[in-house]
C-alpha cells in the first residue's frame, strides 16, 4: 500500500462536529449485525451501511458497489482495530479518502461535546454538556468565580478541563434523580473537589454514602445565580427540576423534547404513572412558558438545534410535544405502560452502581453503558 492510500484516522470529536454542521457523513460500520442494529452512529445527513468484519477479512469486494466515489468513507467498529483493518483494504482499492474512527463505538459512546447555551442575568454561563452517542445531556453553570454540574456522567475528564481552563471553583454537584441508563459520575467530581453532592432523598433509600438532600423548594447559589429546586416525579419517585436563573428548566428525565420520560425503571410502571401525569399536567402547567426546557436525555438527532444543542422552550413543547396532549387519563397510563422501550442494558447493575453498593472497574462500567438511550415512552 503506498503511502498516498494509507489509511487515515479521525477523531470521534471531528466526526461531533461534522455531524452536528450537518456535513454529509457516509460510514460503514463492521460490527456484528446485532449490535449494529442495537445501536449505530446517527445524524441529520448520515448515512450508515453495516457489513461485518468477519465477511471482510479475505475481501472487501462484498461492499465496494456500495461504497460512494469522490467522498470520505469512515469505518467503525467496536474499538477501532478493525475498522482500520478494513480501510485499509479499501485504501488498497484505490481509495484516497479513506478514514478509522478512533477507538470505534467505544469512543464515540463517551465522548462529550460542549455547547454554550446562554448567558445568565448576572454574568456567567450555562452550558450543555452533549454524549452524542448515549444521547446523554449534563450542563456546567457557572457565575462570579463558582460553578456546579448537573447530571454529570462517568466521563469526568472534559469537565475537569472546564473548571481548570475557566478557572472557577466546583461548589456544587447535583443529580436530577438516581439516573438506571448511565453511571453518575456527580460523586466522584464532589468529592475531588470537595463539593456538596445533592442527590433526591426519595430515590437515595438505599444507597451507601452521604449526600445532600434535594428537595422542593431548595435554592442553590452558585456565584450570582439561584438554582430552584421543584419537585416533579414520575420517572422516578424522587424525581426534581432545578429552574436557574428563571430562565432555564432543567427536567430530568420527566420531560424530553420530543417524547416524556419512562416510570419503569424501578419496576413501578403502574405506581408512578399518576406522578408522572401529575407533574406533567399540573406541576409544569404552573411554570412560565418561556422557560427553556434542557433536559437530561434526548432520542433522535431530529431533536438537535442548528449548533447541536438540545432545548425548545416549555410553551413550545406542550403545544408539540404529544405525551403533554393526551387528555384522558386512562389513555395516557395505557400509553406510558405499554409504548416501552426495552429497559437499558445492564439498567439494575447502574442503578446499584449509583447507590454505591457494587463498585465494577472501568471496563466493565464501559460495557455496562454501552447502547442507545432508552429513558423515554416512544
Amino acid at each position: 500500500m503506498s503511502q498516498d492510500t494509507a489509511v487515515k484516522g479521525i477523531s470521534v470529536k471531528d466526526l461531533t462536529q461534522k455531524i452536528i454542521a450537518g456535513d454529509r457523513v457516509f460510514i460503514l460500520d463492521v460490527r456484528n449485525t446485532g449490535d449494529f442494529d442495537d445501536w449505530k452512529v446517527e445524524g441529520k445527513n448520515v448515512e450508515v451501511i453495516n457489513k461485518p468484519y468477519f465477511d471482510l477479512i479475505e475481501s472487501v469486494d462484498p461492499i465496494m458497489d456500495q461504497l460512494p466515489e469522490g467522498e470520505p468513507i469512515y469505518v467503525v467498529c467496536a474499538k477501532g482495530g478493525s475498522s482500520e483493518f478494513v480501510a485499509e483494504q479499501i485504501a488498497n482499492k484505490g481509495y484516497d479518502n479513506v478514514y478509522s474512527i478512533e477507538g470505534g463505538m467505544n469512543a464515540w459512546s463517551e465522548h462529550l461535546e460542549p455547547i454554550k447555551i446562554g448567558e445568565l442575568t448576572n454574568g456567567g454561563a450555562i452550558y450543555q454538556f452533549v454524549r452524542i452517542g448515549k444521547g446523554c445531556l449534563s450542563y456546567y453553570i457557572e457565575s462570579n468565580g463558582e460553578a456546579t454540574i448537573v447530571d454529570t456522567v462517568r466521563i469526568t475528564a472534559p469537565f475537569e478541563q472546564f473548571i481548570k481552563e475557566h478557572n472557577v471553583k466546583l461548589t456544587h454537584v447535583l443529580d436530577t434523580h438516581l439516573h438506571a441508563d448511565h453511571i453518575s459520575g456527580a460523586r466522584a467530581m464532589a468529592e475531588k473537589y470537595g463539593a456538596t453532592y445533592h442527590l433526591p432523598p426519595k430515590d437515595a433509600e438505599e444507597v451507601t454514602f452521604s449526600y445532600t438532600p434535594l428537595e422542593d423548594g431548595n435554592e442553590i447559589k452558585v456565584g450570582d445565580v439561584t438554582i430552584k429546586a421543584v419537585y416533579s416525579p414520575g420517572h422516578t419517585i424522587g424525581s426534581t427540576s432545578l429552574i436557574i436563573d428563571d430562565k432555564y428548566l432543567l427536567t430530568g428525565d420527566i420531560l424530553f423534547i420530543d417524547s416524556i420520560g419512562r416510570p419503569d425503571l424501578a419496576g413501578k410502571a403502574e405506581d408512578w404513572v399518576a406522578d408522572l401525569r401529575q407533574t406533567l399536567y399540573q406541576r409544569y402547567k404552573e411554570l412560565a412558558d418561556n422557560l427553556i426546557v434542557l433536559p437530561a436525555h434526548y432520542m433522535g438527532i431530529n431533536e438537535m438545534n442548528e449548533d447541536g444543542s438540545i432545548s425548545k422552550s416549555l410553551g413550545n413543547l406542550y403545544d408539540e410535544n404529544h405525551g403533554l396532549n393526551i387528555h384522558e387519563e386512562d389513555k395516557f397510563r395505557k400509553t406510558v405502560t405499554e409504548n416501552l422501550p426495552p429497559q437499558p442494558n445492564s439498567y439494575q447493575e447502574i442503578r446499584e452502581t449509583n447507590m454505591g453498593k457494587i463498585t465494577p472497574d472501568t471496563d466493565k462500567q464501559r460495557e455496562m453503558e454501552i447502547g442507545p438511550n432508552r429513558c423515554a415512552v416512544r
